[in-house]
């Protein structure tokens, strides 16, 4: 079961939500309860089987949104 990020259309709070395949897509915000959310883009985060000779010289080598390293 995934869990997926969501933004209230209402109040504007993001949250996470394990989503069972039972909801139907469907899940109120736990701040103003308002049954108007959207799913949003996640980031998410890979590590290979690389050796760290080959690892990037830039920032963190695990991915993810804003671990690059770049300024």
């Amino acid at each position: 079961m995934p869990i997926y990020e969501h933004e209230c259309r209402k109040c504007g709070h993001n949250f996470e939500r394990l989503v069972f395949s039972s909801d139907n897509g469907k899940c109120d915000c736990p701040r103003c309860g308002s049954e108007e959310t959207k799913r949003i883009m996640s980031c998410f985060s890979s590590r290979g089987t690389k050796s760290s000779e080959d690892a990037p010289s830039f920032g963190a080598t695990t991915g993810g949104c804003g671990t690059g390293g770049f300024s």
